[in-house]
């Protein structure tokens, strides 16, 4: 699949490394797209592992770079971080831009096969197919040594990316995940704008369901999940003792961590994101950890 090459918007000087902000014409997408890429100090001397965060709904590419603090310890660990936006945009169809009804305008990481938004809404072949390669083939990045992790919609799609296409990432995360999108409002909405009535095409998109058909664990090294318990959208939004249920299913380690006074923000994000990265530096490899106090 061919890709313009990579416009960069901006470098900033980040501890030791860079954090740059890109722009693109994608033709999966059929339109520009913008990305964000942390470089620790450690990628002047190669290609660097990585992890892909996928944010959540009315973020961009640069929330996660400006919000969750994850430079720092990504620095010392000698980790990129990948920030692709949220969704298309500029595509001029009604809705697109109602990004805060949480419903269909908002990518969810997937590919649309419903009029109008099968045009453009193809982000989950953009991401898998396009975008990851073409980082990798330009930027100090290893393909082979891939994490991936996300919040809340970027929670789902992190959880759902990792499980239907295997070996691509080789650690799983996720903060506050939409676990079961076919059973909660969010989740009903979008599914039906994208992919019609029929909810047989809908599990193949659901993080739990998908877990639950597996005949072993996809991620024998352990899935890391925080959940804030103070979060308003916990009990009808986000399901995580589905996913729970599916992994002793099929049993997939999972560390589920529950935590009292926590919501769904950047507060919770940037608490425990030291914790995520950590999780993925040893489930990559990455022998640069920083000492813990």
């Amino acid at each position: 699949m061919q890709t313009t090459q990579f416009e960069l918007l901006s470098e900033h000087a980040c501890f030791g490394g860079v954090q740059r902000f890109y722009k693109h014409f994608s033709s999966e997408i059929g339109l520009p797209m913008r990305f964000g890429v942390f470089l620790p100090p450690s990628a002047a001397q190669g290609p660097v592992p990585a992890v892909v965060f996928l944010a959540g709904l009315t973020c961009t590419e640069e929330t996660f770079a400006f919000k969750a603090g994850a430079q720092r310890v990504a620095a010392a660990l000698g980790l990129a971080l990948i920030t692709p936006d949220t969704s298309p945009r500029g595509a001029g169809l009604v809705g697109e831009a109602d990004h805060w009804d949480f419903g269909v305008g908002a990518g969810f990481y997937l590919d649309a096969t419903q009029s109008p938004w099968s045009g453009h809404w193809c982000m989950e072949s953009y991401l898998v197919h396009e975008l990851l390669p073409h980082i990798a083939q330009d930027l100090p990045v290893d393909a082979a040594r891939m994490g991936i992790s996300g919040h809340s919609m970027g929670g789902h799609g992190a959880l759902t990316l990792a499980q239907r296409h295997p070996g691509v990432f080789k650690t799983l995360s996720a903060l506050a995940p939409i676990c079961a999108p076919s059973q909660c409002p969010w989740g009903k909405k979008a599914f039906t704008g994208y992919f019609g009535q029929d909810e047989s095409l809908w599990s193949a998109h659901d993080a739990s369901a998908l877990m639950a058909a597996q005949t072993s664990a996809p991620y024998p090294g352990g899935i890391l999940v925080d959940q804030g318990l103070a979060d308003k959208f916990l009990e009808e939004q986000l399901h995580p003792h589905l996913l729970e249920a599916a992994c002793a299913k099929v049993g997939q380690p999972l560390t589920l961590r529950r935590h009292a006074g926590y919501d769904h923000g950047y507060y919770f994000i940037s608490t425990f994101m030291e914790d995520h990265l950590r999780h993925h530096a040893q489930g990559l490899n990455v022998q640069r950890f920083v000492k813990q106090d």
